[in-house]
């Protein structure tokens, strides 16, 4: 039996669409519309497990 290849690594970035700010990740993730950046930021870096 073949080893199992690791989960991807999780890569959370924030985007912004109008006056809101969202935090995507390359396994799907997206997170809430957030109006203040840093909260958007916080998000991706929990899920990213940071």
């Amino acid at each position: 039996m073949p080893p199992s290849e690791p989960p991807p690594a999780h890569h959370a970035t924030t985007k912004e669409k109008g006056a809101f700010s969202f935090a995507t990740c390359t396994c799907g993730w997206r997170g809430p519309s957030r109006r203040a950046r840093e909260r958007a930021r916080r998000d991706a870096a929990e899920h990213a497990g940071s």
